[in-house]
């Protein structure tokens, strides 16, 4: 009798340590990412970014839905996510209002929620990570000012090509950039609010009517360095591109960062992906550590003067 219940207690113990794993194994995580889309090369930085920080944590496992610029499709990934009982969500919304009910459904399931890039309309959400848009709006409109003559003598016929006009990024970056240069008499807004949905094809439709309906343009502001790529490319097919200055954001070193140092782009101003940051919080999180609310990410403005080193020191130039 005592054999069999030594058996039978030995058998329960080594099921036990089957399912508990070895001694001081590290436990395992589920991180789900929703993004918003991967048809800019922003977002595949962001998603590279993104895996190649998980990779150095054996104990993540990363599942990666894409959103395919349809706000209905992302919600229905945090739903997923939701379901599977996620130990952590990462979401960059593709609009604000849409995507913040299913943020904060997943929020009030006890998920840590961490919000990269694009920001919602609440803040029931662990972690918001990304950069400050208002801060790159007015660095812009301070570089368009100094470059069209200059605080209080600035002046010149601006073309500003939006990103989505419903992401906080797009409104951040108009309205910071309104902040500078609406203070400057010399200065007119050439077109209307647009929706270049910050791709490259948009960007040249845009700039390409502005071309036909304005005798003359001084500088256009992209929301994105795709954007004001494909309105450089409009005005050149047009044989306008070396009388206007073209601005643009990101600041990718194989995109933006290339096109400043080849000329096609007069300035572009950095937008950090939020990817590699946003997984280092959420296992900083998971470990048992506390973390802030808000997570800003730096700027800076890349131009003639710093494009070259910029891209000697990522290797794409010798």
């Amino acid at each position: 009798m005592e054999k069999r219940i030594g058996i039978v207690f030995l058998a329960g113990l080594f099921l036990f340590v089957c399912l508990a794993g070895p001694a001081g194994a590290e436990k395992n995580f589920v991180i789900g990412f929703s993004q918003a889309t991967t048809t800019e090369p922003w977002r595949l930085l962001f998603n590279k970014e993104l895996r190649q920080e998980a990779d150095r944590h054996p104990e993540i496992t990363l599942i990666v839905r894409d959103g395919t610029d349809d706000a209905a499709k992302q919600a229905a990934d945090v739903e997923e996510f939701i379901k599977m009982k996620a130990d952590a969500i990462l979401i960059s919304p593709k609009v604000a209002a849409a995507l913040t009910p299913a943020v904060n459904r997943a929020f009030d399931a006890g998920i840590p929620v961490f919000v990269l890039d694009r920001d919602l309309i609440n803040d029931r959400y662990t972690q918001f990570i990304g950069g400050d848009n208002k801060l790159i709006g007015r660095t812009a409109g301070e570089y368009a000012v100094k470059y069209l003559g200059g605080p209080g003598k600035a002046a010149g016929n601006v073309v500003e090509i939006w990103g989505g006009s419903a992401s906080t990024p797009a409104q951040d970056r108009h309205s910071g950039f309104h902040e500078i240069i609406d203070r400057e008499p010399g200065i007119k807004m050439l077109t209307k609010p647009n929706d270049g949905d910050w791709k490259q094809d948009k960007g040249y439709e845009i700039m390409a009517e502005a071309l036909d309906q304005n005798e003359k343009i001084d500088l256009v502001y992209a929301h994105n360095d795709p954007m004001a790529y494909g309105a450089y490319m409009a005005a050149k097919d047009s044989g306008r591109e070396k009388n206007i200055a073209f601005l643009g954001i990101d600041g990718i070193p194989e995109e933006g960062i290339k096109w400043v140092h080849e000329g096609i782009l007069t300035a572009t101003f950095l937008y950090k992906t939020p990817g590699d940051e946003g997984i280092r919080q959420a296992f900083h999180l998971l470990k048992g550590g506390k973390i802030e609310k808000r997570v800003t990410l730096p700027t800076m403005t890349v131009d003639k003067n710093n494009a070259e080193k910029i891209l000697r020191d990522n290797g794409i130039i010798k």
